[in-house]
């Protein structure tokens, strides 16, 4: 299964302490090189920055179509990394692509890129064993206490779904 990520379910996973979660569930996940960037080279996530550089199935992979990746970030206005994270994911024949905020999950649905964001990786390793319901939840009031924005409905569909609800 070839898998492609943008920043912040990296992010969101690496402030949950789960970050493995994503080897157990996929082995490799390619990024884009403007995700990599985006991962260590803001100050806001210096910590994270020296893990990411650690994590051997983490694959950066550049870009082939730039030209592409440009059309899209001034058609859309997502920035580069969620531009390349879709335009790698026809590129590389990718079978799924994880992404979180609201506008590029909406561009990828209409591109018909099969996506996820980290609450769905969370009930994927749920359902598989890889985690109990009870660190889900602390997974996501670790986000939550990280800054990391999380709706309230998509919180109350996860906690249903490991049975916290």
């Amino acid at each position: 299964m070839i898998v492609i990520s943008d920043t912040t379910p990296i992010i969101s996973l690496l402030k949950a302490d789960r970050i493995d979660l994503l080897q157990k569930l996929y082995g490799i996940v390619l990024i884009p090189k403007a995700v990599y960037r985006e991962l260590t080279e803001n100050k806001k996530f210096a910590d994270e920055a020296e893990v990411i550089k650690t994590l051997d199935f983490l694959h950066t992979i550049m870009v082939k179509n730039i030209k592409s990746v440009n059309v899209l970030r001034s058609v859309t206005g997502l920035d580069e990394g969620e531009s390349e994270a879709l335009i790698m994911y026809d590129e590389q024949k990718a079978d799924l692509l994880l992404m979180d905020e609201h506008k590029g999950r909406s561009v990828a649905k209409q591109l018909n890129i099969r996506h996820i964001g980290t609450a769905g990786v969370l009930m994927l390793a749920y359902d598989k064993g890889f985690i109990q319901a009870a660190e889900v939840k602390s997974c996501l009031d670790l986000m939550i206490a990280n800054a990391i924005r999380l709706d309230k409905k998509i919180y109350n569909v996860v906690m249903e779904h490991v049975g916290l609800i």
